[in-house]
């Protein structure tokens, strides 16, 4: 798993009990599969159909740098499937795993569109 994010933990960030709002913490995963997706695809249009279960293990307080992680499982025609890990680098645990993220690929009329891949490539792969 290629952990390429991380965020640290600010005072905006925390719910009434003083603690990372899982809420924000999904908007962070949500924007870096958007992200991973796009960089993938080579196509900014791009967007999420489904996110699995969530499962919450830890929290994070205030001054924690979370480090969010993600993983190709599986190449569809429109769609690439995610595997998510976000952790908490100062306690080492694991903060939440996300077991599938699907994000589709769109064209131009933001209908889903073939992506043309028939396998995982990065970008420095293509770069050489």
């Amino acid at each position: 798993m290629k952990f390429q994010t991380r965020k640290w933990v600010n005072p905006q960030d925390l719910n009434p009990n003083g603690t990372l709002f899982g809420g924000l913490l999904l908007a962070w995963i949500d924007e870096e599969a958007a992200l991973y997706t796009a960089i993938q695809l080579d196509n900014t249009k791009v967007v999420t159909k489904f996110i699995s279960e969530i499962n919450f293990m830890s929290s994070a307080k205030q001054g924690d740098i979370i480090e969010i992680g993600m993983q190709i499982i599986k190449l569809g025609n429109s769609s690439l499937t995610l595997k998510c890990e976000a952790r908490n680098m100062m306690t080492r645990t694991t903060i939440l795993t996300v077991d599938n993220i699907v994000m589709i690929n769109l064209d131009e009329n933001g209908k889903p569109k073939s992506h043309g891949k028939n396998k995982l490539e990065f970008v420095n792969d293509r770069l050489v």
